[in-house]
């Protein structure tokens, strides 16, 4: 590998014709470079859009009420329920696959908003009855202060943490915050906390508009009685959550006398299922854009095999002398096989280099808080140590059928060549 002479031979056929050389390599550059780019911007797709579900338990899912669909014992179909505290208490003691449950509430229902006022400043917010335990299954990121604890929710306190946006909107820049107190329906609260979003996009844009406040307090302040508006419950490990899902179901239909058959009585969203179908999906896509990029690759390496056979065939009387004064087949097949990996090896490594350099730029000129669908496109170093293998291994393939044909050319016919 270090023989001067050889390098020296292959330098001056690479500098003969410079343009072949360069179209030749642009191929392989090209197929590396575009692999790279796809790859980067497969992660970024995926960063982005599974940004919503960090924090969030993979093995938890949510249930709520809406309206009968099929009469049962006497009742008739479009009946309206409401789930209540006891239900808590009985998915905790008969159903032994679930782990965490956390009741919850949202004053004036799903996606509505309520008056806060803090002196003349006022917004509308989604104010929610939180027990502490939800920081299990959707994690409260904390700026300032703390969130709610077990002693709120015994002593039924009147505080809150609030979110970013009830932030700026009610308080001034660098005003205190924790310790002040805001009115939430005529009602005051002391703020223990500040939250920040842990999504992005629109998910994000309603977390920074949250206030959340201990369940209790939210019953008692806000006469809500046992009521509950849904329930997030997350699985044991080793234990699907699908699994425990259909059995929480089963006994919330059974406590509120729905009939086992009706399927549209409990609203349910399972993100086991869902974060499991969006991984398949990029793993779709990753396998894709590996079969179009390392087909590209294909396409520059085939090039570069071909113009290996021109060269071999350029200098076949070349080969001749070499064969003639002693030169072994491992040496010629050794020499143009040099060749070909130094080619693919030198423009595929540019290609690499590139394509790392476009993304690098690309995350650069991505907002440092940007919460969109596409995130920090990255490619890791598994991958580019792969991708260095396939071209070292891509160079070899490429002067292999060269190399052989150069050593069947028999030395005297060669000689004879012009």
């Amino acid at each position: 590998m270090i023989d001067r002479d050889n390098w020296q031979e292959i330098f001056s056929t690479i500098k003969k014709n410079k343009l072949r050389t360069f179209l030749t390599a642009f191929g392989v550059f090209w197929g590396i470079f575009m692999l790279v780019i796809m790859l980067g911007s497969g992660a970024g797709l995926r960063n982005g859009i599974l940004k919503d579900f960090d924090g969030t338990a993979t093995n938890s899912f949510f249930v709520w009420t809406q309206k009968t669909s099929k009469p049962y014992k006497g009742m008739k179909p479009g009946r309206a329920f409401e789930f209540n505290t006891d239900d808590m208490i009985a998915l905790k003691s008969r159903i032994t696959e679930i782990d965490v449950v956390a009741p919850q509430n949202q004053l004036g229902g799903y996606d509505e908003s309520n008056n806060v006022v803090r002196g003349i400043k006022s917004g509308v917010f989604s104010v929610y009855g939180q027990y502490p335990v939800i920081n299990i299954i959707q994690p409260v990121a904390i700026t300032h202060g703390r969130f709610l604890n077990d002693n709120d929710i015994t002593n039924k306190r009147k505080v809150c943490v609030i979110g970013k946006r009830v932030v700026e909107v009610l308080f001034k820049k660098d005003e205190p915050i924790v310790g002040q107190y805001i009115r939430i329906n005529g009602i005051y609260f002391q703020v223990i906390g500040v939250s920040k979003p842990t999504g992005s996009g629109q998910n994000a844009q309603e977390q920074s508009q949250n206030i959340y406040v201990p369940f209790t307090t939210y019953q008692h302040t806000f006469n809500n009685g046992n009521r509950v508006g849904w329930f997030a419950i997350t699985a044991k490990e080793g234990i699907p959550a699908s699994e425990a899902e259909t059995k929480v179901i089963a006994l919330l239909k059974e406590r509120h006398k729905v009939a086992p058959e009706d399927l549209l009585a409990i609203g349910h969203w399972n993100m086991e299922q869902e974060f499991t179908k969006l991984s398949g999906l990029f793993s779709g896509i990753e396998g894709l854009v590996w079969f179009v990029g390392i087909g590209t690759l294909i396409a520059g390496v085939i090039g570069v095999s071909n113009i290996m056979l021109i060269i071999v065939k350029e200098r076949t009387k070349e080969i001749g002398v070499k064969r003639a004064i002693g030169a072994t087949p491992y040496m010629i097949v050794m020499q143009l096989i040099k060749e070909s990996i130094f080619l693919t090896s030198i423009a595929g490594y540019l290609g690499l280099v590139a394509g790392l350099i476009v993304l690098d730029l690309v995350s650069k000129a991505l907002p440092a808080d940007d919460t969109g669908m596409f995130q920090n496109p990255e490619v890791n170093l598994r991958v580019a140590v792969t991708a260095l293998i396939i071209l070292i291994v891509s160079g070899a393939i490429a002067g292999m059928i060269p190399a052989r044909k150069a050593v069947s050319i028999n030395p005297v016919e060669a000689l004879r060549s012009e």
